[in-house]
């Protein structure tokens, strides 16, 4: 086999360049990252170093003024394109957005499919770093094989508002398991030599006006919430890249925001990567000299600032030739660490079977049981009708919109149009797994019959007549837009309220990308949230209808009663007009999800880390140890009759003297009937403590550390303390 090396003098040869000398000391492996990059930048010219610092829109698309935009010579259709230097065997930037996989914007890339994964909210609800890793490393495997080298993904912004419309591209309303699970999804993708990148740095947190919003919070409490996750996840999976936000953070757009890109991220954090800007993002060439190194789909700016400006500023002395250098320096630092030079995409054949199968089981495992009145699930197996409603079950389930949707492996998707400035932006795309055919292979001992749910008495009429009736509901939400609240649109609670009137016997399965208000609570037997559940989605429904597989999903933000829990019962800037100046405050503070709710004494419809099995899960043998920080084990029992998982969860109470309520420690188990396992977890000393943000550091006092063990945040059993030293 030729070596990695020469891949890349081959590749070179190809694109018609004389290609470097094999003895370019930047092109050898042995040497350090920094140390290549060092001697690549050295070896450039100007005009190649303000080249990679300025990438294009690689999809077809016209300027507001009218002037057609075309694709980028030798880039792939995609999201991104950042040209490379073949004369020093540095490779283009080919970029792609891939939350849940690859993307392919307006089907630029005729015929081409990806394995649409679940939402990272059910990968959240898995509460399964492993998993992570392995949703990860697919998305960054099927990247590669279609020849891209930067990953767009992941999202990873704290949910605080349960109306975000792109909460379901994110990991929740928690720090701890937003930051641990990004950190293995990063890393899961540049194990495949692709470079992976976080967002939306930082504080996007709502998409209403989401270009000219001001993000407002203190500092402190913005270090202890939505910049720990980040801090976590670049700690645990070192990505090449951050993107930062559309949004401002008290005052400064995030893209030209000095204390988030240079006090905190690169100075801080010693954050070694690059910052990319979202596309449109940036605002001036004063933001190379906050902490942007590179302009993303500059076309879609104002002026394209990293072009010509950025060159006029540079020989007007405005911006130093030493900042030039260190975002260029950034830029081939990840190239090299990351692998995307000695090991550049191969395209290749995809192995779509061997990967629907793991967004089978992230469905299954992300899938949330939030009612299980007498235990009609699973279903019995001498049920003689089962009436199927709504939701388009006969032909798919439903996935967010935006530039997360991706084209289905699996075969041919079903596509509602929506209308919106841009083509097909706005359309809801099913993916094709029907939960009817589902239902019925794993049912074939009962008569199963559909109603679409258009007319609730002729729903009804179905339902009356069946053993039992499963109403699929859904909620359709993306990119660039809010819901106003957490109402389903389009009828549908009086849909479930019409078929639970005539049979008492229904269950209701919810595919949204957010909390679901819940009007109909009371008079139905067992609800599901499915969330967006992927390509293979209607297959995981129905095995955990029928009990082939044990729910184990765990709520990851929690569900509010009504509208009048929240902190903001109205949604901030409803009804702004587009490019209005807007601002949301965040009260709350670090106080985000559930910490809000425990604070204020409010009692949610169904808490953080909320779920059932059907099977039973005891806990005892609780140890505390002190001294640096926590040290917690327990034993975990399986009190039922079946297989199944349980996500034990340890929340900080009490913290030298002061109350708080916080994750500090998870783990998924599984265990047979009877099994029982010893769990230790160890406290990151960040969660016990506090930030110092006038000396920039983590303080923890000394003092009495209490916590508790629980099944959700509302549902602790036994605790214990220890004593914790200070700094």
């Amino acid at each position: 086999m030729r070596g990695a090396a020469a891949l890349v003098l081959s590749c070179a040869a190809a694109a018609g360049v004389a290609p470097p000398a094999a003895r370019e000391p930047w092109l050898d492996p042995q040497r350090s990252p920094e140390e290549r990059a060092t001697l690549a930048v050295a070896a450039m010219t100007l005009d190649e170093k303000l080249a990679v610092l300025r990438g294009s829109v690689a999809t077809p698309w016209t300027h507001p003024d009218g002037t057609p935009v075309l694709i980028p010579r030798g880039a792939i259709a995609a999201a991104g394109f950042v040209p490379g230097v073949p004369r020093l065997g540095l490779p283009p930037l080919y970029e792609t957005d891939a939350s849940l996989g690859v993307a392919n914007p307006n089907l630029v890339r005729p015929g081409d499919v990806a394995t649409a994964l679940p939402s990272s909210l059910a990968l959240a609800a898995s509460f399964d770093p492993r998993l992570a890793h392995q949703a990860g490393a697919l998305v960054g495997s099927e990247a590669r094989a279609k020849g891209f080298n930067v990953l767009l993904g992941g999202g990873m912004n704290l949910a605080r508002d349960p109306r975000n419309g792109r909460n379901f591209e994110y990991l929740g309303e928690d720090p701890w398991l937003a930051g641990r699970l990004a950190g293995e999804e990063v890393r899961g993708t540049q194990d495949e030599h692709v470079i992976s990148t976080v967002k939306h740095f930082a504080l996007n947190a709502n998409e209403t006006n989401r270009t000219t919003l001001d993000a407002r919070i203190g500092r402190r409490a913005l270090r202890e919430s939505d910049l720990l996750a980040f801090e976590l996840a670049i700690e645990a999976g070192h990505p090449g890249a951050v993107m930062c936000a559309y949004n401002r953070v008290n005052g400064p757009y995030a893209c030209g925001n000095r204390w988030l890109l240079i006090d905190v991220l690169k100075t801080d954090w010693h954050f070694p990567g690059w910052v990319m800007s979202d596309w449109g993002a940036v605002h001036g060439v004063d933001d190379a000299v906050n902490g942007l190194d590179q302009e993303s789909g500059a076309q879609l700016d104002e002026t394209e600032f990293f072009g010509a400006p950025l060159a006029a500023a540079l020989a007007g002395g405005t911006v130093p030739m030493g900042r030039i250098d260190d975002m260029v320096h950034r830029i081939l630092r990840s190239m090299f660490a990351v692998g995307i030079v000695d090991h550049p995409p191969v395209k290749a054949d995809i192995d779509y079977a061997a990967h629907a199968a793991l967004a089978l089981d992230i469905a299954r495992k992300g899938i949330v049981l939030l009612k299980n009145e007498r235990d009609l699930l699973p279903l019995a197996r001498d049920l003689k009708s089962i009436a199927v409603i709504g939701g388009y079950a006969n032909s798919g389930v439903p996935s967010g919109g935006g530039s997360a949707q991706v084209i289905p492996s699996n075969g041919p998707f079903i596509r509602i149009p929506e209308g919106g400035a841009t083509l097909n932006w706005r359309d809801v795309l099913f993916d094709p797994s029907s939960p009817l055919d589902a239902i019925r292979r794993a049912a074939p001992q009962s008569a199963v019959r559909y109603d679409d749910g258009s007319f609730p008495a002729r729903a009804a009429a179905l339902a009356a007549a069946s053993d039992v009736a499963v109403v699929f509901v859904t909620r359709h939400e993306q990119e660039g837009f809010d819901i106003p609240d957490l109402a389903l649109p389009a009828g549908q609670d009086g849909l479930i309220e019409a078929v639970a009137a005539v049979n008492p016997r229904t269950i209701v399965i919810l595919e949204a990308g957010n909390p679901v208000a819940m009007p109909w609570l009371d008079r139905v037997a067992a609800v599901m949230a499915a969330w967006y559940p992927g390509q293979e989605g209607g297959q995981a429904i129905a095995d955990i209808l029928v009990g082939a597989v044990n729910p184990s999903g765990r709520l990851p933000l929690t569900f509010p009663r009504a509208a009048g829990d929240f902190l903001r019962p109205t949604l901030p800037n409803l009804g702004a007009g587009e490019g209005a100046a807007v601002h949301v405050d965040y009260e709350e503070g670090a106080a985000v999800g559930y910490r809000w709710y425990a604070e204020q004494g409010t009692r949610p419809l169904f808490a953080f880390g909320f779920g059932l099995s059907y099977t039973r899960f005891a806990y005892d043998h609780l140890k505390v140890s002190g001294g640096g920080t926590l040290e917690v084990q327990f034993d975990v029992l399986n009190t039922g009759r079946v297989a199944g998982a349980d996500v034990p969860q340890l929340y900080l109470t009490s913290a030298a003297g002061r109350r708080t309520l916080r994750l500090i420690g998870f783990e998924r188990v599984t265990l047979e009937p009877g099994e029982r396992r010893t769990i230790t977890l160890t406290a990151d000393r960040r969660l016990l403590g506090w930030f110092d943000e006038e000396h920039r550091r983590w303080q923890l006092d000394r003092g009495v550390y209490q916590v508790r063990l629980g099944k959700s945040a509302a549902e602790l059993s036994m605790g214990g303390e220890a004593v914790v030293a200070a700094n």
